[in-house]
């Protein structure tokens, strides 16, 4: 869970990037739309696993002691 909640929080950086320094938004580009059902699915998805990120912060030393 936490592997695909860092890659899905990566996916979202990188289209939030592509947004502020070209103006090309790539999961609107691929699923149809920002207004499309499937981009707001993914969009979700992703702030989802953002928040769960959060989590990272909190239980910082367990994941570096290997715990």
């Amino acid at each position: 869970m936490d592997t695909m909640s860092l890659i899905l929080s990566i996916v979202g950086c990188v289209n939030w990037g592509l947004v502020g320094i070209f103006q090309f938004d790539l999961v609107a580009w691929l699923f149809g739309g920002s207004d499309s059902l499937f981009s707001r699915i993914v969009y979700t998805i992703i702030g989802l696993a953002g928040l769960w990120c959060v989590s990272f912060l909190f239980r910082r030393n367990n994941i570096i002691e290997g715990e």
